[in-house]
């Protein structure tokens, strides 16, 4: 059992006050029993009678002694554990006192780490108030911290979304130029085939920055929220060609935004479709609402097996199992947007390798009430 640091300091004082408590009784013990016994001494001597008459005055003086220490000794123990007792719930209290501001450091602390996504809730601040001590100091330096991580990832975002935004211009104009010189029928076998190469890179560009774009967008908390049918959904784009698509929709009702909820479910469903086997491949998606207060929306297919090392991997941008970047048709996006959409919404992701081959991805978020 770990102690808190509150239990630690009320123990320390406690200890420390019955342990001073203890020497100044034994101090006390010692010399009161002393001057006693010296005071008895030198008043038997003074009394002038028969030896059994001061033979009966020392056995006196020696019990009144006795009686005296005993009396010192129990009744200074008593007030000892009264006093102890007291001063235990005193700096109990005390160190409770002390430590508030730290709860108010942790808490603000937990909030954050608690949020959504690794950059929400960067704006909150501790904001302590009182005394200029090494706490205030404390708390001072960690609000300093987080508005440079908030600007940092404010600044970061606000990158990505310019450069992608400036990105598209060309590339739309080397589509259209390749486009018209593509266009004529007497054009060489090798200048088309080199157009069509380079049309392919251009949209598998685009498709980069538009999933750059949506990456950067569902990176931010969903403001404005509608009600949304994530069974509507999985009808809508649970629909391939090359693979078998079972779909299993049922009533999950959620609040968020539309159309980052029908990116996550395509991106799930195009996920399982690419990375899949090239005969009987099949995808399963189905949704429902959990009496725990979540929506499932979850999606499993066919595919090669995948370690389950590797499986946490998959959720970082641009990372691609077993393929390369200039042939992957995908831009390595598509479930780093899953899971920021889902954080968006108050949601998380989970995914797991099948022992058969394949991968099974839950999604979880918050029912609409």
């Amino acid at each position: 059992m770990t102690l808190t640091v509150r239990a630690r300091l009320t123990l320390v004082y406690g200890g420390l006050f019955v342990l001073a408590g203890l020497v100044l009784l034994g101090v006390t013990y010692v010399l009161v029993g002393r001057d006693a016994m010296v005071t008895g001494e030198q008043r038997a001597q003074t009394v002038i009678g028969p030896d059994g008459q001061t033979a009966a005055l020392n056995t006196i003086v020696r019990d009144v002694r006795a009686d005296a220490l005993h009396a010192l000794l129990t009744q200074g123990a008593t007030a000892l554990v009264v006093v102890s007792a007291a001063t235990i719930a005193l700096g109990w209290l005390i160190a409770g006192r002390m430590l508030q501001p730290l709860h108010q450091i942790t808490a603000t602390a937990r909030r954050i780490a608690e949020s959504p996504a690794a950059d929400r809730g960067l704006h909150e601040r501790i904001a302590l108030t009182g005394a200029e001590d090494e706490v205030k100091q404390l708390a001072d330096t960690f609000d300093v911290m987080l508005s440079r991580l908030d600007h940092s990832f404010d600044g970061q975002r606000r990158f990505i979304a310019s450069a992608s935004h400036e990105l598209r211009t060309p590339l739309t104009l080397n589509r259209t130029l390749l486009e018209v010189a593509l266009e004529p029928e007497n054009v060489s076998p090798e200048v088309r085939q080199l157009g069509t190469t380079l049309l392919a890179i251009n949209d598998r560009h685009s498709r980069l920055i538009d999933g750059l774009l949506l990456l950067a967008r569902s990176d931010r908390e969903v403001t404005e929220r509608s009600y949304v049918d994530l069974a509507d959904i999985v009808d809508h784009v649970a629909v391939a060609d090359t693979v078998k698509v079972v779909a299993e929709p049922r009533e999950a009702a959620v609040l968020g935004d539309p159309v980052l909820l029908e990116r996550l479910v395509q991106n799930l469903v195009e996920n399982g479709v690419r990375h899949n086997v090239p005969a009987n491949g099949w995808v399963r998606v189905y949704t429902l609402t959990r009496p725990d207060g979540w929506v499932e929306l979850r999606v499993w297919n066919s595919g090669p097996v995948i370690p389950r090392y590797e499986v946490p991997g998959l959720f970082e941008p641009f990372h691609r199992y077993r393929s390369e970047r200039l042939v992957s048709p995908g831009a390595g996006l598509g479930l780093s947007i899953v899971r920021a959409v889902a954080r968006a919404h108050g949601g998380d992701v989970r995914a797991d390798a099948r022992d058969e081959g394949g991968l099974d991805v839950t999604v979880l978020l918050p029912r609409a009430p």
